[in-house]
């Protein structure tokens, strides 16, 4: 008979400060199906809160869907 220890770590997920997060927003409104109009991954909220706002103005597309992406550590505590 094969015995089995197991020993269980508790973990605290940290944000990865060494690498920079991005923000971006798809439009997801149209006519007959989402538009699909991206504004590119940015380091920055501000230039994602312009292209939302130009492309509102150019096309009058009022509805993005908006995401931020991160890298993140997992570390033993103890």
């Amino acid at each position: 008979m094969t015995r089995a220890v197991f020993r269980f770590v508790d973990y605290v997920v940290r944000q990865d400060r060494a690498a920079q997060p991005t923000r971006a927003a798809v439009c997801v409104v149209g006519n007959d199906s989402d538009c699909g109009a991206t504004s590119g991954e940015h380091p920055d909220e501000g230039p994602v809160v312009q292209w939302i706002a130009q492309h509102r103005a150019d096309t009058g597309h009022d509805r993005f869907r908006r995401t931020f992406t991160d890298y993140a550590t997992a570390e033993p505590t103890g």
